[in-house]
């Protein structure tokens, strides 16, 4: 979060940093719907406007720094 407030690029410091596969397209996970991901992440992910990053967010499966690139609606 300090590094993403200072300017450093999202998706590089999630190639760097995240232990998820998503990491290596540089945290990219492409659209989901509501129902597809847990609970704490898609109540952040959807509380969150384009461009915005927010976080950190734990779940079982860890913490998670988010940023919304897009929205479909």
């Amino acid at each position: 979060m300090q590094k993403l407030a200072a300017g450093d690029d999202f998706a590089k410091l999630a190639k760097m940093f995240s232990q998820c596969p998503s990491g290596n397209n540089g945290g990219d996970l492409g659209y989901f719907g509501k129902g597809q991901m847990v609970k704490p992440f898609e109540t952040a992910a959807f509380k969150a406007k384009p461009g915005e990053v927010v976080g950190p967010v734990k779940t079982q499966f860890g913490w998670h720094v988010i940023k919304v690139t897009d929205v479909k609606n």
